[in-house]
């Protein structure tokens, strides 16, 4: 990755066609640059917002080097990407470096690269086999949540323990997993911050955040008293990671706030959900600020612009009269990210409420 800022007109290239693709790509015309896409066939809504799109698998090799000799910067805008498709790209390409990608693939890597930090977790033991399984949740207790190690986001792949007697009912899934202890927590909040080449790290406020069935749902500014007091010390967590892995562009964590301290949940190396409301309420949003550190530009102001923020996600079939929301006063900011077909659990867009009186 070269240190020399990208001139306008170079390519940035975005391995996903999600919606988080498609709000990078926007900020990245905004600031006169092409943007290529690559993802697996699908409902690619990213693909409206590219200036060219290779719909080819993971494993296509060939694919994957056509889609690079497009590119002056690859990046990618979920952490489930493979990382062998990763590592196909050549590695002056990539931001952030895939380190964070691998970290972030897999639950046990990512809680013990950040309790190495500092980090305090939540009590957690490997399981590899339904021994495994009953002997964490005698160890560990219950209630728990039992998750694949891998390849789960959005509450997927996550098995919600309330008892020993329940977790006998349960079947394991066949691949490495972890077991957690529940926390006992107020809220839950995220540390979202951006980093440049040169080393300069900025932050967003934290927000609160609400999550229903692993999904996040609704976040809040301010986020409250407790996190207020304990943001900074996430914040520091935070910054740890991004040096640790000498990272180039936004990277989220996400804490739980309880009476001990912030306890660390998981790592999201990308733009993230929480994060949405910064398009309308923040001096530069998360995703200007991610394609600004990629290609090597200055990094824009994080100031919060408003009193109060609220973000909260429309889900599944809530899109389809999603329009009524414009009708409300205040003038709320609506985002509906194009996506064909609306299924339970699935995100379909967001709205943004902003105020200059504090709630």
């Amino acid at each position: 990755m070269s240190d020399t800022p990208l001139s306008p007109g170079s390519t940035i290239g975005i391995l996903g066609g999600g919606q988080l693709g498609r709000m990078m790509a926007m900020a990245a015309i905004q600031l006169g640059y092409r943007v290529v896409g690559y993802a697996p066939a699908g409902d690619n809504v990213a693909a409206s917002a590219c200036d060219d799109f290779f719909e080819n698998g993971w494993g296509e090799k060939d694919a994957l080097a056509a889609f690079a000799s497009q590119c002056d910067v690859v990046t990618w805008e979920f952490e489930n990407v493979p990382l062998s498709a990763v590592e196909a790209i050549p590695e002056h390409l990539l931001a952030p470096h895939p380190k964070a990608l691998g970290i972030a693939q897999d639950r046990l890597n990512e809680k013990q690269f950040v309790e190495q930090l500092g980090a305090k977790c939540a009590p957690y033991i490997r399981v590899d086999s339904d021994d495994d399984f009953a002997r964490a949740v005698e160890r560990v207790g219950a209630p728990g949540i039992l998750k694949t190690a891998r390849d789960g986001y959005d509450g997927k792949g996550q098995w919600r323990i309330n008892s020993a007697h329940e977790a006998e009912g349960v079947r394991f899934p066949g691949r490495t997993c972890i077991y957690e202890g529940m926390v006992g927590f107020e809220t839950e909040f995220s540390v979202i911050l951006v980093r440049s080449k040169t080393g300069e790290v900025r932050f967003w406020d934290s927000s609160a955040n609400t999550h229903e069935g692993g999904m996040l749902i609704h976040s809040v500014l301010p986020a409250g008293d407790l996190v207020e007091a304990q943001v900074e010390e996430a914040r520091g967590i935070a910054a740890k990671t991004a040096e640790a892995l000498k990272y180039v562009g936004v990277l989220t964590l996400e804490f739980f706030a309880t009476r001990s301290g912030p306890i660390f949940n998981e790592m999201a190396p990308r733009v993230h959900n929480s994060g949405h409301w910064t398009i309308e309420a923040s001096a530069t949003s998360q995703f200007e600020n991610h394609i600004r550190a990629i290609a090597g530009l200055p990094l824009g102001g994080t100031a919060t612009r408003f009193a109060s923020v609220d973000m909260r996600n429309i889900v599944g079939d809530d899109a389809l009269t999603a329009h009524q929301i414009l009708t409300e006063e205040g003038e709320p900011h609506l985002h509906l990210y194009g996506k064909r077909e609306a299924r339970d659990g699935r995100k379909m867009g967001h709205v943004t409420r902003v105020s200059h009186e504090a709630p």
